[in-house]
């Protein structure tokens, strides 16, 4: 039997046989916790066993079905991250539909072409906000019969518009007339079943829907348990967006392992959250490491900062021993322990301090800020995969991380380098294509193998490397291709007030990058300089803080091969948005819109040329 044969041997046929699965083995441990939501002062969290959760995902599976919902309809969840989403994820798995993702931060237009693209006929607001993107939308009437708001201040209930405790209720009573409706709904899907359409925000052009089956997310599940990356008695701090399809693929994973999740989105409560729950490991993107990073780089004046160079420059000198698995010096043993003690210590409990490891996706993760953690004593391994890989194609192992590498590829799943160097996967965890979208498909999946559009190389280890992103390359007038990533990467490694940068030069003498600092860190500088009173646009236009920048730019460009290096930036007065189109819903940056729209800041870049 194949590695894949065996994997595919302990899957689930369907996420609802996974889910009851995962109930009948530890009916009473802990499943999941939840804050109370108060916008002030410590959160009380709540505590769900397997047994409760399935105790309201089922009646919910019971009340879609009452609401009519038939096989592979599609229910549209806009909301943050919270447990009501993964419960009703759950019940719509279990009554047979497909979940179509949408990011609260999407805009009317887009809600609506989602929601007309998908064919979704129940639609599930967070809130007011949410509600009203589609509330008053003729086109949507006859097709969406029903929606649920799960907080319903300023909300007007009725027929169409219900509440998630009506709909509770509605599927309890239902139950009771028909006790079987969520059995056979069940017993009707299958490995090919529909189970979720995630919109990608394509930085250029409408939002695809990747069509993801329930053999998707079951193999993802088994394949990464086979792995053994995370024991059944961790606790992981749940904040990713449940839209994004990485925090989709971790309500798969926790199925198969069994272990907690405390849930929620709320970003600005992260480090709050942290402290209160305590887990062991914690899922996130790039950014969000960069940010803590920069508040440490930027925290500390005076005795304090210089105490933390040292301390870190001592992490850094036991980062190769501590890999290794070898004895560090009888000297830097020594000052690693002081250096834990007085600086390490401290950001480990900002963390909760019982932090194992944590596993960054979604973007490339800076060598820098991999390194700098770890010299920490705080372990960051990288995966890697895309919408149509269901997430995790690959991940490198906190038990033998490879730092420089996403880790080998899931079991069972075929790899292969094309001639261009373009990674192409094939395997159970594919998309089956775009919604609607053939001829799209056919470019991707030819085959059966999906071209990802990264270069990449399998080390003699056979562990994945991912080394530049194919279609946004970009070559400079002298014939040098330049990854932009790279360059980003090393301006947000390296200058911790900046949080968004774009680098440009295709076709120019040289790189040059438009930069955007950190609210909250732009903030913090200012009011230690009696200047609060500034706005964010007059702040970040203040020429000590291009002076500032200017000396961190150096050090970048130390970093970066010479035809790399950034020759000229701007800092832009404002942050790159959703609603200025700067970003994606998921906070990709859109790059040849952002180009096109600061064409004239562009051209000011390069005064030398013709």
């Amino acid at each position: 039997m194949g590695v894949r044969e065996e994997v595919l041997a302990k899957a689930a046929p369907n996420i609802g046989e996974q889910l009851r699965r995962r109930v009948t083995a530890t009916p009473d441990k802990l499943a999941f916790m939840y804050p109370d939501g108060r916008a002030e002062g410590p959160s009380t969290w709540s505590r769900l066993t397997w047994r409760e959760s399935y105790d309201l995902i089922e009646p919910l599976a019971f009340g879609l079905l009452a609401r009519g919902l038939k096989y592979e309809d599609r229910v549209a969840i806009c909301s943050s991250t919270r447990y009501e989403w993964i419960f009703l994820d759950l019940a719509i798995a279990l009554a047979a539909g497909a979940t179509t993702t949408v990011y609260p931060n999407t805009g009317p237009d887009d809600v609506h072409y989602i929601l007309k693209d998908s064919g979704s006929v129940i639609y599930i607001a967070e809130n007011a906000e949410q509600l009203n993107k589609i509330i008053d939308d003729d086109a949507l009437t006859s097709q969406i019969h029903t929606v649920v708001v799960l907080d319903t201040a300023n909300v007007t209930l009725d027929d169409r518009v219900i509440s998630y405790e009506q709909l509770l209720e509605l599927g309890r009573g239902f139950a009771k007339e028909h006790p079987s409706a969520v059995d056979d709904a069940v017993a009707s899907t299958n490995h090919d079943t529909l189970s979720t359409l995630i919109y990608t925000s394509g930085t250029t052009g409408r939002p695809k829907g990747v069509r993801l089956n329930h053999l998707s997310w079951v193999y993802e599940g088994a394949a990464t348990k086979h792995l053994d990356i995370i024991g059944p008695d961790e606790l992981q701090y749940l904040w990713l967006p449940l839209s994004h399809v990485f925090g989709k693929a971790l309500i798969a994973v926790q199925l198969d392992y069994g272990f907690a999740s405390a849930v929620d989105g709320r970003i600005d409560k992260i480090v709050q959250g942290l402290g209160e729950v305590k887990p062991t490991f914690m899922c996130g993107a790039p950014r969000i490491f960069e940010k803590v990073r920069g508040a440490v780089l930027t925290g500390n004046t005076g005795l304090k900062a210089k105490i933390a160079r040292w301390a870190f420059s001592v992490g850094y000198d036991s980062i190769d021993y501590r890999l290794a698995g070898k004895e560090m010096p009888k000297a830097l043993a020594a000052k690693y322990r002081v250096a834990d003690k007085l600086v390490f210590s401290k950001l480990k409990e900002k963390l909760g301090g019982r932090i194992k490891f944590m596993i960054s996706g979604s973007a490339k993760l800076s060598p820098q800020v991999q390194k700098w953690f770890y010299g920490a004593g705080i372990l960051i391994v990288e995966g890697y995969g895309a919408t149509e890989t269901s997430a995790i194609a690959s991940v490198d192992l906190p038990s033998d991380p490879h730092f420089g590498t996403v880790g080998p590829i899931l079991p069972g799943i075929e790899t292969r380098i094309g001639d261009d160097g373009e990674l192409l996967l094939r395997g159970p965890i594919i998309t089956s294509g775009y919604h609607n979208l053939d001829e799209k498909t056919e470019k991707v999946l030819v085959d059966g193998w999906y071209h990802t559009g990264d270069i990449a190389e399998i080390t003699d280890g056979g562990r994945l490397r991912i080394t530049d992103r194919k279609k946004d390359l970009f070559k400079t007038s002298g014939g040098k291709f330049v990854a932009p990533q790279k360059v980003e990467g090393a301006i947000q490694a390296n200058i911790p007030y900046v949080a968004q940068s774009v680098a440009i030069g295709e076709g120019r003498k040289y790189v040059s990058a438009l930069v955007v600092l950190d609210p909250a860190l732009l903030q913090k500088w200012a009011e230690k300089r009696n200047l609060g009173h500034l706005s964010y646009a007059e702040l970040s236009q203040r020429p000590e803080i291009r002076s500032s920048i200017e000396k961190w730019m150096s050090r970048v460009n130390e970093k970066l091969e010479r035809w790399e290096t950034v020759k000229q930036f701007h800092i832009l007065d404002h942050e790159l948005t959703v609603d200025n189109s700067g970003v994606t819903p998921n906070m990709k940056i859109r790059r040849s819109i952002v180009t096109e729209k600061y064409g004239d800041i562009v051209e000011k870049l390069y005064p030398q040329e013709d």
